[in-house]
């Protein structure tokens, strides 16, 4: 049995770090985005603007820790229900 709320904790902490990670990765090297949509997504994409302020660090963090949870929680939820 999963315990939830640890997942959920865990998966909170682990998103904030992969996302401050690749966000100075992207204010420190800006080409950095483009050669990972080009040679990981396989596509390229131009004209984008990089948009790096203390308010896109907030949002994003917000953002991508509640998809994390919401997808964790959902997980261990689904998990503990279903029975041997």
């Amino acid at each position: 049995m999963i315990n939830t709320g640890r997942a959920v904790k865990a998966s909170v902490v682990w998103m904030t770090v992969v996302y401050l990670v690749c966000y100075f990765g992207v204010l420190l090297l800006p080409g950095i985005r483009d050669l990972f949509m080009q040679y990981a997504l396989h596509t390229k994409v131009s004209g984008w603007e990089n948009v790096m302020s203390l308010t896109t660090l907030i949002t994003g963090v917000v953002v991508w820790d509640v998809l994390a949870a919401v997808g964790v929680g959902l997980f261990a939820t689904v998990y503990n229900q279903i029975k041997k």
